[in-house]
């Protein structure tokens, strides 16, 4: 299992790669209403769940960044790496 991602991360993730809600949850085989919910803060999904959105983002070419102090963040993956 992965280290879990926060609604931030999520959204900001998708905007980076302006990449829409209904095909993150196409690549990520979850339910739009599962993943609109963990956006908006409604709910948080099972860690099986975010693990499948968090894979998808990341082989799209995002890398999330740990809290370490200060706050979780999303990147672009550098190119080639």
């Amino acid at each position: 299992m992965t280290s879990a991602i926060t609604a931030e991360q999520c959204r900001g993730a998708r905007a980076m790669l302006n990449l829409r809600r209904e095909d993150l949850a196409k690549v990520a085989t979850v339910g739009h209403s599962t993943l609109f919910d963990f956006e908006s803060g409604k709910r948080q999904p099972h860690p099986r769940t975010l693990d499948a959105i968090r894979a998808a983002l990341e082989a799209a070419g995002v890398e999330f960044i740990a809290e370490n102090g200060g706050g979780p963040g999303v990147r672009l993956r550098k190119q080639g790496a």
